[in-house]
């Protein structure tokens, strides 16, 4: 009955079909219909969420390959194109009288229709509807009400980045003071974190956790992802699995090693130097600036309430991406492409033995570490990622 379906549910839109800006740093050619072919015929991602599908324009060129059928509405929720399903989500900044920083927060829905209500309703309450992550004027759990009115799914984002989140620097209430937590989904962990370090946090134990690529180019998607427990993609089966109910489950998180993250540890942001034990508003001890920029390994250190994991929690999976590993370039991943058809066949289906026809030994040998979260890794922070090394 049930089968494992790849999961990335954060996904950005850089561009309309006429060529406006949604996602202003996203990439150009992150347009919708590009977005569902690179994750259906090269990624081999069942499920993505694209969370700027608030844009007006961007819901009536879905509408347009709806009408073509080139993408068919499922009776449980979503919209699959070829191998596929889209759940069209939005990103919303909200700040409010419990909020002591602006913070991100994901909702997604299940038909166009419904978000397409959403879009409408949230114009009235955002600057510019066909822009990504415009702050909402209004409160938290307004918002959240709001989002469960129309049947959809509420996750906040990259709960631990510096900037804009939960947990972000300076932010010291609890979650449950600033959300409703009966109305929380999920909860993003964010690229420079996972399972053990969020639950070192008591109050994370009552929520699932999921890890996404908050993609800003094609070659980004599927950076992070989840393996589900499903009997097919569709919105509903993705509720159930959040919740794991009848059967349904999140089996693994799949992510960078957190010392990839920009954001991992304390450093200057600009001489990028590594900072042990800073305290708020001290200038960088090596060249006198005031830039520094805390890291998420050492706020959790000042937020952390618990000693150990919540029991049953699925494994979080250290996954180098490939386009991270030495030795695997664009001529190389496209021949890897070519014999194995998509980047999710290659990380967990082709055998080493298979690899190795294919790149060689050497290089076989380091998908097959990178895959296991075993290559050696120099730390990121202050918004520069950390690096992989092939010794």
């Amino acid at each position: 009955m049930f089968s494992t379906f790849y999961a990335d549910l954060h996904i950005h839109i850089g561009r309309t079909l006429s060529g406006r800006p949604v996602k202003i740093t996203g990439a150009k050619t992150l347009t919708i219909d590009r977005i569902l072919r690179e994750a259906s015929l090269r990624k081999g991602i069942d499920i993505v969420g694209v969370i700027d599908c608030q844009v007006p324009e961007v819901i009536a060129q879905i509408r347009d390959m709806v009408s073509r059928g080139d993408v068919q509405e499922l009776s449980d929720g979503g919209l699959k194109f070829y191998k596929t399903v889209l759940i069209p989500g939005c990103e919303i900044e909200v700040k409010d009288e419990y909020c002591q920083g602006p913070l991100h927060v994901l909702a997604y829905f299940p038909t166009l229709n419904k978000m397409s209500t959403f879009s409408d309703w949230l114009a009235r309450h955002v600057t510019n509807i066909s822009l990504s992550t415009q702050r909402f004027y209004g409160t938290a759990r307004q918002l959240q009400k709001k989002v469960k009115e129309l049947g959809g799914l509420f996750i906040p984002a990259h709960v631990f980045t510096p900037f804009k989140s939960v947990y972000g620097a300076g932010v010291k209430r609890s979650i449950n003071e600033i959300l409703d937590p009966d109305l929380i989904d999920a909860i993003e962990l964010g690229l420079s974190s996972d399972t053990e370090m969020a639950d070192q946090i008591q109050e994370l134990h009552a929520f699932t956790f999921v890890t996404n690529s908050d993609a800003h180019s094609l070659p980004k998607i599927g950076r992070e992802y989840q393996a589900l427990k499903l009997d097919h993609p569709s919105f509903m089966e993705l509720k159930r699995a959040l919740h794991q109910e009848d059967g349904r489950d999140i089996l693994a998180n799949y992510g960078l090693n957190p010392r990839l993250g920009k954001y991992h540890r304390t450093r200057c942001a600009d001489c990028m130097e590594l900072i042990e034990n800073y305290v708020k508003g001290e200038r960088c001890p090596y060249c006198g600036h005031g830039r520094v920029v805390k890291g998420v390994r050492d706020r959790l250190e000042e937020l952390a309430d618990s000693t150990g994991p919540r029991p049953g929690r699925p494994p979080y999976v250290h996954q180098v991406p490939l386009e991270f590993i030495p030795k695997v370039g664009k001529k190389t991943l496209e021949k890897l492409i070519q014999a194995f058809g998509t980047e999710m066949n290659i990380l967990h289906r082709a055998s080493v033995e298979a690899l190795t026809e294919v790149v060689g030994a050497e290089t076989a040998s380091l998908i097959a570490l990178a895959r296991e979260g075993k290559l050696a890794v120099e730390t990121g922070g202050a918004g520069q990622y950390g690096k992989v090394k092939a010794e």
